[in-house]
């Protein structure tokens, strides 16, 4: 990247691409990319063929700094079709601009990726949900308060993003029927991303309830806007680790969240392998 390229821009995307391509041995378009959250990144070890690339190598990429993120860039074949992975991602908690938070989308659509699957932990709001439930992200509410589209517009953006329909509809259902082909339960459900790095109060959680959020974290919402303005299609998962502060009766840790996904990680692996099969 050169000195006059602006850092997390389309440009520098496109330059970062085209220094990758080699290293990944792309055989084509992937079919999808994956974005792989706190505690759910063996589903890295099931992609086939895979050619890794650690964060710290990808042009523009900040390193990963969290419990449970592997901080890597993989490409390879999951159920036998051609994805990308990212194994961690950034947070606008660690100190990153809301544009670098969404930046590894536009890496991602300028290797290929036309469908982005997002996943993440997320505490459970409604008072239905168990630590452990899978909930497919209908909609979300963005209070981190920032946007990763603020600023000049990039080529190949839409300048006012339709968000309508952030999750698609399609790709959500395909996620149900992979869900009955492999006997798993799913939650549907909106999902309201915060800044963090801090957990929610009980009185927090009361408001986000009444704004009618399903479940609450600290990523995401960043990079559906970016794929959202890219014309990237989304469908994503929560793996609800926790019921959310006030609605359990014990505190809050970043450890019992890496001990749920580890739980459900064989559901959540074999869901998604489900979905990229049948896309």
């Amino acid at each position: 990247m050169s000195a006059a390229t602006p850092p997390a821009s389309a440009a520098a995307a496109r330059a970062a691409a085209d220094t990758l391509g080699d290293r990944l041995a792309l055989g084509g378009a992937p079919v999808a990319a994956i974005v792989l959250g706190s505690g759910l990144g063996k589903l890295a070890e099931r992609i086939e063929d895979a050619r890794r690339v650690p964060f710290r190598e990808v042009p523009g990429f900040p390193a990963a700094t969290v419990h449970g993120h592997a901080g890597q860039l993989i490409s390879g074949r999951l159920a036998g079709r051609p994805v990308l992975a990212l194994a961690g991602r950034f947070h606008m908690y660690e100190g990153h601009p809301a544009r670098v938070a969404g930046y590894s989308v536009r890496v991602l659509h300028a290797l290929g990726a036309r469908t982005l699957f997002v996943s993440n932990a997320a505490g459970g709001v409604n008072r239905t949900f168990q630590a452990g439930d899978l909930m497919v992200i209908a909609d979300h509410i963005n209070l981190m308060w920032r946007n990763p589209l603020e600023g000049p517009l990039e080529p190949g953006d839409v300048r006012f993003p339709d968000m309508s329909d952030p999750y698609d509809r399609e790709l959500r259902a395909k996620l149900h029927d992979a869900a009955r082909g492999v006997g798993i339960a799913l939650r549907d459900g909106v999902y309201a991303g915060l800044l963090g790095p801090a957990y929610e109060t009980p009185a927090e959680v009361r408001m986000l309830e009444r704004m009618g959020a399903d479940a609450v974290g600290m990523s995401t919402v960043p990079e559906t806007i970016v794929a959202r303005a890219l014309g990237v299609r989304v469908a994503g998962v929560s793996c609800i680790t926790n019921l959310a502060c006030g609605l359990s009766m014990h505190p809050l840790s970043h450890e019992e969240v890496i001990e749920t996904t580890t739980r459900v990680a064989r559901d959540f692996e074999n869901l998604v392998a489900a979905w990229v099969a049948a896309l």
